[in-house]
């Protein structure tokens, strides 16, 4: 953790919150830590990195487009989030065109194991799904889902009412 920060203030990113090593006087040799918020301007080779720490890299974004490629272009892809009230964001970040990892969430956090559905992730982390890639279907129903983009209510087989 020590080394990601000194690397992460070297790349240019400056430590806004936490970080302070926690029990250092009675416990030396314990690795309690206090979660640490960096404010990052770019994706650098620290923020690339999987540190297995209590460290939060915060960059900004103009667009969601913007902010999906920032979240894809990284080697793991395990699990992912995004915190939304837009069901068109929401929609977006779960289809193709979003989040490339193995277990994508909207407005809860990534605990990598979420019960009800195939475990496992994409790109460096992971590697596959349990029992196989349609392991999934032992997990699931079957659902179909609509969503109306437009602000008009449309009925169905065009039925209309004068």
């Amino acid at each position: 953790m020590n080394s990601a920060l000194t690397r992460a203030q070297a790349q240019g990113g400056k430590i806004l919150a936490g970080g302070n090593r926690r029990l250092a006087e009675a416990a030396p040799a314990a690795a309690y830590v206090e979660p640490v918020l960096v404010r990052v301007d770019a994706q650098t080779d620290v923020v690339r990195e999987e540190t297995f720490a209590p460290i939060l890299y915060v960059l900004t974004y103009d667009t969601l487009e913007e902010a999906i490629a920032l979240h894809n272009d990284v080697p793991q892809g395990l699990s992912s989030s995004i915190f939304t009230r837009d069901q068109r964001e929401a929609e977006v970040f779960l289809s193709a065109a979003g989040s490339d990892c193995g277990i994508a969430n909207v407005n809860i956090g990534t605990s990598g194991a979420e019960i009800g559905g195939a475990f496992g992730g994409e790109k460096d982390t992971g590697g596959g799904r349990e029992s196989g890639s349609d392991a999934w279907k032992a997990y699931m129903r079957s659902a179909t889902n609509t969503i109306n983009y437009s602000s008009e209510l449309s009925l169905a087989q065009g039925v209309s009412f004068l």
